[in-house]
């Protein structure tokens, strides 16, 4: 792996530790109970930002792509994710989410050839049972409405990674975001009218922490990650996405003097382990002609 490789790795890293805050944010500062209106005001305010900045339109033929797009990347995930959340314990729901390395690998395999090298298996499936010790606890229960949303989430993130890097736009990196974020965001509209209580008045910390949510953990973090996904290996960045639940656990332990095991601290090496693996094997230089959102 080059040294240039290795820096965009690093910087699309980024991304899912600040998803990793994503926990604390909203368990601590968020009006509870309003999983989708979450959801809903991380994406639209960034995508409207973006947008309106890079003031820039999808061509015609590219409307279709943007919808299959941000539905797959934002609205649907973002939808089964909050599902999964409310119905699993986060420990298995981030181990389900464990296997999206491995739903890319299939997809690459079964529609362009690409056989996955043994050691992004191995090292993927060293991600799962890192992720199984570091979080998952004995008494576990295995609701199967929510295991059902949390392997779909994942499968509309796996589909929407692949094809992100597959589909070629008009778009440069900012407006290509956004929209996808714009889109996404009003495709959670309806689940946040129709599920969730209204707002209450917010406090001045709870409008911060929404703010937190849609500037860091929407209009950077996605930035970050779809640039990441034009120029690595779409399994090298979706192993990335493993940071996320470590880093939460980090913030807990730190912050709200969450305890970490032996069992668990081994769990947490191990799922670092699998992520350097998989981005040694996985990654490669790609020539710039290929970059869809250079």
């Amino acid at each position: 792996m080059s040294s240039a490789v290795f820096r965009t790795a690093l910087i699309t890293a980024l991304a899912p530790l600040i998803w990793g805050s994503t926990y604390i944010v909203t368990s601590e500062l968020l009006p509870p109970d309003r999983p989708f209106t979450a959801a809903l005001l991380r994406a639209l305010p960034a995508g409207l930002l973006l947008v309106l900045y890079s003031r820039q339109l999808p061509a015609r033929p590219h409307w279709g792509r943007l919808l299959i797009l941000a539905a797959l990347n934002i609205g649907c995930f973002q939808a089964l994710l909050f599902v999964a959340a409310y119905r699993l314990p986060g420990g298995l729901a981030a181990v389900v989410g464990a296997i999206q390395p491995l739903l890319l690998m299939g997809l690459l395999w079964t529609l362009e050839g690409q056989r996955p090298a043994q050691l992004a298996i191995g090292a993927s499936l060293l991600g799962i049972a890192g992720m199984a010790a570091l979080l998952l606890s004995p008494d576990a229960s295995w609701d199967a409405l929510g295991i059902a949303a949390a392997f779909l989430g994942m499968a509309c993130m796996a589909l929407g990674t692949y094809l992100t890097r597959r589909w070629q736009t008009n778009l440069a990196l900012l407006p290509f975001t956004g929209w996808q974020l714009l889109l996404g965001g009003l495709m959670l509209l309806p689940p946040a009218l129709l599920a969730d209580p209204p707002l209450p008045a917010l406090s001045l910390g709870q409008g911060l922490a929404y703010a937190y949510l849609s500037l860091f953990g929407a209009l950077l973090a996605y930035v970050l990650w779809f640039r990441g996904i034009a120029r690595l290996s779409p399994v090298a960045v979706s192993s990335l996405s493993l940071l996320s639940p470590v880093i939460a656990v980090l913030i807990g332990w730190a912050l709200l003097d969450e305890r970490i095991t032996g069992v668990a601290l081994l769990g947490l090496l191990t799922v670092l382990g699998s992520i350097l693996l998989v981005q040694w094997a996985a990654n490669a230089p790609v020539p710039a002609a290929q970059c869809a959102l250079d």
